[in-house]
Order: C-alpha cells, then structure tokens, then sequence
C-alpha cells in the first residue's frame, strides 16, 4: 500500500525521568511463562488468573501463584485488546474478526462487531464496558492491518476511532479522526472515556456527562513515549503503557514533506529504525497528575503493551517474551 503522509508538527518531547530517590526504578519483575509470543494485553478474570491473547489466536488463562496457563479459547485471528466480565464473559478485540465476546472458559465465540456504517472493521484494538451493557471499544487504523501497523506511524494518518455498542447492538462513532487509537478506560463515575492515541503521545478524553458532554479533551498530552494498552487499576488510578521512548527520527521526519517518510517506509525493515528496548508503565490520577513512573532497562522484560494492577501488583504484556511479567510497586 503506498504511503500517504500526513505532516504534523509534533510538541518537543519531554526529558524522560531517570532513575532517583524520587523516582523508584520498576523493580525485576517475575516471568510467568506462556506457550506462545506477544501477550498483547493483560486483564484479571473474576477467579483471579490473569487473561491474555498471544499471536495465532489463542486466549490463555494463567494463575500467578504457580504459572499454570490454560487455553480457555481461540479467535482464529490475532487477539489484541480484552475486558473480563465479572461472569466469566470476555470481550475480545481480534484485529482480524473485530469485536467478540466469550460466554464462559471454553465456551461459545460470538462476533459482536465486524463491520461500522457498512464498512468492515479494521484493527479493533481495545474495549472496555459499562455496567449499563453499553461496550466501548476502539479501532487503530483505517488503513493498516496488525502486520504492517507501523505504515500508520509513518503516515500519521489520524484514521483511528472509539465507538460505543449500545446494549440493543447499534454501533456509534463517538470520536474520528484519532492517531493510533489504543487502549481503553472508562472512568468509574462513567463521566467519561479515555482512549490512549498512540502516535500522538497523548491520552484523548471523551465526556459522557457533565457540562462538557459529547467533546473531546485531553486527560494528558505529550507523553516522553509511545501509549498502548491501559488499565483501570483497584487504586483509582489509569495505568498507561508506554511501549518504547519517543523516536528522535521520527519526530524530526513528521513536519517534513512526507516522501521522507515513504523512503523510510519503503527501505528493508530490518534497517528501518527500532524501537528502544525498555519496560516502562506510568499511572495518572483522573484530574491528569502523572502519581508513578515505573520504567527500567530492557534486560528482562521490555516493550510493554497490557498492564493491569491489583491490590499494589502489576501484571504486564509485551512485545518482547513469552511472558507475563509480574512487579510489586514499589512503596
């Protein structure tokens, strides 16, 4: 597909915290090992095991107190974003299949979402929902599939978008025009939801009530690195992924004219630029104060993508392992 490059000026990016007596560095973390690659995203199911989706399509289950992993089900795609229902249920974005939901370990596979307004879904992404049964979810790119999504980072295409299933099963767009549109979080008040722009080094915030009800704002901008996957964890807080620092040759490329980028694009991706090697996850309170920034050098766990956190532990996906990473946070 040839690249249509769109330029954007991107802010300067921020200094990348380092590690100090203020700044905890992410403790070694504990490898809970899978049977396949990249567990994209990482949720807790009601009995405690931490769900995740890795390449060829499986859904594992696996119990953190001894690394017991189950295959509790298989999309035929490649699974990427998820939400556990406190049923047993389990919301599944396959960037191939769209939008699925799992009745129960084993069970029944069924398409919620694989096509908006006439026109097949491309890249579901990540999905969160309400008590009220209302779904929201996100797609990343109209113009990529998963195994060439780096065209969109070179592109810049802002053809992402975060949707809502009503509980009667009509799809709604409730924002367009989003750069990489990741995860997902609803806030516990359900004033709002929030969708992680990953080629934007920003986290987007859509109100669902309230005097600003129906716009769009920021909860935080200009991010030090990339956002993927995000959780609502137990302590009230949204953990945000960054799967590697921001790129110096990207941003230099971006406000450029764009056949720069289709050069780039266009030569062998093994001397494409790549991402840094590093494990970092940094959390926010719903008014956009950053409260952890957990980072460490890649040597044995690196480019994060899932995160969740329970009662002061996290569990990680990435893109690096076979694994699941656990880490206490430190106190």
């Amino acid at each position: 597909m040839p690249l249509q490059p769109q330029r954007w000026t991107p802010p300067k990016a921020p200094a990348r915290a380092r590690e100090s007596r203020s700044v905890p560095p992410m403790p070694v973390p504990r490898l809970l090992e899978l049977p396949g690659p990249v567990p994209e995203d990482v949720v807790l199911a009601a009995d405690g095991r931490v769900i995740t989706g890795i390449s060829g399509g499986p859904i594992l289950a696996v119990d953190p107190s001894d690394g017991a992993v189950e295959q509790i089900a298989h999309t035929g795609g490649r699974p990427l974003g998820l939400h556990a229902e406190p049923d047993g249920s389990l919301l599944i974005c396959d960037s191939e299949r769209g939008l699925l939901r799992l009745d129960k370990p084993h069970g029944q596979l069924e398409t919620l979402v694989d096509e908006v307004d006439g026109e097949r879904l491309t890249f579901a992404s990540n999905v969160v929902a309400d008590t009220d049964g209302a779904i929201y979810f996100s797609a990343s790119t109209r113009r990529y599939r998963f195994d060439n999504y780096m065209g969109d980072f070179y592109e810049h295409s802002g053809t992402g978008r975060l949707f809502r299933r009503t509980p009667d099963g009509r799809v709604e767009t409730l924002v367009d025009g989003l750069q990489f549109a990741n995860g997902v979080v609803l806030a516990p008040d359900r004033s709002c939801v929030l969708v992680a722009e990953t080629a934007a080094y920003r986290v987007a915030r859509y109100h669902l009530s309230g005097p600003h009800a129906g716009t769009t704002d920021y909860l935080v901008e200009n991010l030090p690195g990339f956002p993927d996957n995000m959780g609502l964890g137990s302590d009230g807080l949204v953990w945000v992924t960054l799967v590697t620092p921001r790129n110096p040759l990207l941003d230099i490329l971006l406000p450029l004219p764009g056949f720069l980028r289709s050069i780039v694009w266009a030569i062998p991706a093994s001397l494409q630029p790549k991402p840094a090697r590093t494990a970092w996850v940094q959390a926010y309170s719903f008014d956009g104060a950053l409260t952890h920034d957990l980072q460490r050098e890649g040597d044995h766990y690196a480019l994060v993508t899932g995160v969740v956190e329970h009662n002061g532990t996290l569990y990680l996906g990435g893109l690096s392992a076979p694994a699941i990473a656990v880490v206490q946070i430190p106190q």
